[in-house]
């Protein structure tokens, strides 16, 4: 019997196996989180295979998503990033990244964690949408709106409400799977 997935993920086995074994599944640990901020924060205008597709690139461009080190990038390796063919060479993008790294440590520093801190806006369980098409599926929503407000607060780039509810799909915090999906067994 074939699997009945979400209709976005049916592109080729590299989608298939991002729905299959990550999208949607809750992450609490701030490695994964920060991994997904990156990510979704070099997709903004982009289309989500374009990042997927350049995942193991970024991997190792960005010190597997070591955040302290991300955060400690000097003007010289950030010219290396922008050298780097095998990722998006946006500066604006990279600095983000590096920047977003120092404020996701200070947010660390005064909640004990970065996961903490984010799950903390949904009372730290998954909103279930249940979703019966891909139209039923939004961009943003409050949610994500309150958050990207806050993040933008604390001096966070590029996590706007889009890029920010794209995030919550990816880290588990929503749980948009069709209602046909096999994942919802």
């Amino acid at each position: 019997m074939e699997k009945i997935r979400c209709g976005w993920c049916e592109k080729d086995d590299l989608y298939r196996k991002y729905h299959d074994e990550e999208w949607g599944r809750p992450a609490y640990d701030d490695e994964t989180i920060f991994e997904f901020l990156i990510l979704e924060s070099f997709q903004a205008g982009l289309s989500w295979y374009t990042i997927l597709s350049k995942r193991e690139n970024f991997r190792t461009a960005f010190d597997d998503f070591d955040y302290k080190k991300v955060a400690a990038y000097s003007h010289k390796k950030i010219d290396a990033l922008m050298n780097n063919p095998g990722i998006i060479r946006n500066r604006l993008k990279i600095l983000s990244a590096v920047n977003n790294a120092q404020k996701f440590i200070e947010v660390q520093e005064e909640f004990g964690s970065f996961s903490h801190y984010i799950w903390n806006f949904i009372d730290g369980k998954p909103i279930d949408n249940c979703p019966e098409t891909l139209s039923d599926i939004p961009a943003t929503t409050e949610v994500s709106d309150l958050i990207s407000k806050e993040l933008k607060k604390r001096g966070f780039k590029f996590v706007g409400s889009t890029v920010i509810y794209a995030h919550m799909q990816a880290t588990g915090m929503v749980n948009d799977h069709l209602k046909k999906c096999f994942l919802r067994k």
